[in-house]
């Protein structure tokens, strides 16, 4: 049976000895990963495969058996996510604040490891080697716990992750994963604050609601948040379609994916007629709201939409479509609306633009680009950990330097207090 406790204890001794460990070390071991993982594919997609088979028979939906996949472009961008990583610069060990005061003591900060970051994710396997990846480039160790839909495949990838560890010359519980399924074991987990400094969950609301609750240890939310996207009366119409298609269509089932398209009301026959003919075989289901479903009678996949649709994060080829007044309208909407992750507007208006971005609540504000983009790799940070939608300590992705705190170090000859 699966000791939660001395795992947890385990984890917490090897990130002693983790945080001794040079930038030298840290990155042979992140490259070393990177080729155990490419040298396992054809294991790594049998196990997978079967996850999936398993998940499609079991009846789940359509976005959770999607975010479970592995595809050969996801499995790339893992593993190269790994070297990308070892590439950057390393966030340990950097002074700031550097003074000497008045009393004699020589003082400064200096960016330290969090220690060790407990993770709670319901189903993607890249996950898994994202957050070892980038705990370990910040001499972080980690407790991983992921979804019993993807267990098979998260173990396998914790098991090459271990080996590359020992093989390395590291303690290979600096990455520890969590060997049990059960409802129970995340009760358990939220409360050994003796022993993870951290947690961050990746998964729906209820997940993160439910850390919120029950954690003894202190707790970064994010990774959900209905995305809007609000098309101005002075954008370039034609140009925005094809960016609207990105933004619902490049991967439905992720959190940065378009919730609901809010029209200015200025554009909205003009508008509307060019996003029936343009979206007419996409397969995407529209709820459209007021006006908006009258204009787009003809288009296939609709639906009359209802209040509750604004609060869904649909994770799926679905959509809201609906009309505003102007751009403090859509904020109003916005603000009303869960917008806490990822939002754009389209227009060739500066003030807009401006207006938009002082007052949008989204963690990822976008002008005239797709929400699509909010991404640690993206953002030019590699991997990350998750997009945090709160405003303490981080916020947007979160990658190397989210995973870093500082400490004080003060240094005198012999100095006492007077």
């Amino acid at each position: 049976m699966f000791d939660l406790m001395q795992q947890a204890q385990n984890t917490r001794e090897a990130s002693y000895t983790l945080a001794q460990m040079s930038i030298t070390k840290r990155n042979a071991l992140l490259l070393a990963m990177a080729d155990n993982l490419d040298a396992h594919e054809k294991e790594i997609f049998a196990i997978n495969e079967k996850n999936v088979l398993k998940a499609k028979a079991e009846g789940l939906s359509s976005a959770l058996v999607d975010r479970l996949t592995l595809t050969p472009s996801r499995f790339l961008e893992m593993v190269e996510g790994v070297r990308k990583v070892a590439a950057l610069a390393d966030p340990i060990g950097k002074i700031s604040d550097g003074r000497t005061l008045e009393n004699g003591l020589h003082l400064y900060k200096r960016t330290v490891p969090l220690g060790v970051v407990g993770v709670i994710y319901e189903s993607r396997p890249n996950v898994t080697v994202d957050i070892a990846a980038l705990c370990l480039k910040s001499a972080n160790a980690c407790l991983l716990r992921g979804g019993k839909e993807c267990f098979e495949t998260n173990l396998y990838l914790s098991s090459l992750i271990a080996d590359s560890l020992f093989q390395m010359g590291f303690d290979k519980n600096c990455v520890g994963f969590i060997a049990d399924t059960s409802r129970q074991v995340v009760s358990d987990f939220l409360k050994l604050d003796d022993y993870i400094d951290v947690i961050i969950p990746r998964g729906g609301e209820a997940l993160q609601r439910r850390c919120q609750r029950e954690s003894s240890i202190p707790v970064i939310i994010g990774g959900f948040g209905v995305s809007h996207i609000f098309v101005d009366d002075s954008c370039a119409l034609d140009k925005s379609l094809p960016l609207i298609e990105n933004a619902k269509t490049q991967k439905p089932s992720a959190c940065n994916a378009l919730d609901t398209l809010l029209v200015h009301e200025g554009v909205k026959k003009e508008f509307l007629e060019k996003f029936l003919e343009y979206f007419l075989d996409s397969g995407i289901l529209v709820h459209a709201h007021g006006e908006a479903y009258d204009l787009l009678q003809g288009y296939p996949h609709l639906v009359k939409g209802q209040s509750a649709d604004f609060d869904r994060e649909f994770l799926a080829k679905e959509m809201n479509v609906a009309l505003v007044a102007d751009v403090r309208a859509a904020l109003s909407h916005m603000q009303a609306h869960h917008a806490i992750h990822s939002d754009a507007i389209l227009t060739d208006s500066h003030e807009h633009a401006q207006l938009f971005v002082t007052r949008a609540p989204s963690a990822c504000v976008y002008v005239n680009a797709s929400t699509r983009f909010s991404d640690g790799g993206q953002f030019g940070l590699g991997a990350e950990v998750a997009i945090s939608t709160q405003k303490l300590h981080a916020r947007g992705p979160m990658a190397l330097e989210a995973l870093t705190t500082y400490q004080y170090v003060a240094m005198g000859s012999y100095l006492s207090r007077r």
